[in-house]
């Protein structure tokens, strides 16, 4: 099988930030840089990010605020982590989803809350990783606000990035759950799903799953396949990797062989599966179906496989 490599970064990747873990347990340097007016702050409401330019036509960026602003949302108790260095200037996130109304709190011209996912970033920006990182991690804060092995109360340590058990003594860290996703090809065809999940009715998209416990990211890619379409896979490359922090995952890309072309797909997973030319992907419009977000690492997969046939 010929080998695929990726032709540019993904999105979400490709992060400017130091992440300069030594500091995070610097807590009088941690103090005075929060209380720094020259300090970064990223705010997150809701799993949303604040973002200017999501209006069609426009050139989607990330809002950062400064130490003033972020004082008086501190104030209010809203959870916070930090980042890491970007050039010279510290940077936090900060969830400030405990309010109904984001209005008092962050003045209306700087942007608008949204989902990274709607925002249509197309090209990779370095900003869109930063602005993921605070999601991710706030999510993990969020959802660890108790032990899970004895129900104790958690409280944050090592600025954001380690939640420690007041019972038990028991230190939790950030969950990134690794999960594969595939370009299936077979000659110049290529398998692709409808998920039961989609939100588009005519999307079709790569293969992907979860890793268990005590499996090869290859097997996973090869049981995966079996599983959901019934298709056997030989060769296994790997493409690329993408954070995805929705809410808390890296997917690791991949091209898989297809050995058999019969499909029987899993009806809890999909509601389609079918093998696609090179032609119908680069005309998907006039065939009837569409093909997954520009900033999702399916759609690298996808548009690298075209590139090279």
């Amino acid at each position: 099988m010929t080998r695929i490599f990726a032709s540019r970064a993904n999105v979400y990747s490709s992060s400017p930030l130091d992440r300069i873990h030594t500091r995070r347990d610097d807590h009088a340097w941690i103090a005075e840089k929060l209380d720094h007016p020259d300090t970064l702050f990223v705010p997150v409401w809701r799993s949303r990010n604040l973002v200017r330019g999501t209006e069609p036509g426009a050139v989607p960026e990330a809002v950062y605020i400064d130490g003033a602003t972020a004082a008086a949302l501190r104030a209010t108790g809203g959870n916070w982590a930090f980042l890491g260095m970007l050039d010279d200037k510290p940077v936090f996130g900060i969830d400030i989803s405990h309010h109904e109304d984001t209005a008092p709190l962050v003045p209306a011209d700087l942007g608008t809350f949204a989902d990274l996912r709607s925002v249509g970033w197309g090209e990779p920006k370095p900003e869109a990783s930063v602005l993921a990182h605070a999601r991710g991690l706030l999510h993990w804060r969020t959802r660890h606000q108790f032990c899970g092995i004895c129900g104790g109360k958690c409280e944050s340590k090592s600025s954001g990035h380690v939640m420690h058990c007041t019972s038990c003594n028991t230190d939790h860290f950030p969950r990134t759950d690794p999960a594969v996703i595939m370009l299936v090809h077979r000659g110049d065809k290529a398998l692709l799903g409808h998920s039961t999940r989609f939100p588009r009715a005519t999307m079709y998209s790569t293969l992907a799953g979860f890793v268990e416990p005590g499996e090869t990211l290859e097997e996973a890619v090869r049981r995966e396949v079996l599983e959901e379409t019934a298709v056997v896979c030989g060769d296994v490359h790997y493409h690329s990797s993408q954070p995805w922090p929705f809410p808390g995952n890296v997917m690791l890309g991949f091209y898989a062989e297809g050995l058999t072309e019969d499909i029987v797909w899993d009806t809890e997973e999909l509601k389609d599966a079918q093998w696609f030319t090179r032609d119908q992907m680069r005309n998907c419009d006039q065939h009837g179906f569409q093909l997954p977000r520009a900033d999702s690492i399916a759609r690298r997969l996808i548009e690298d496989w075209l590139a090279a046939g």
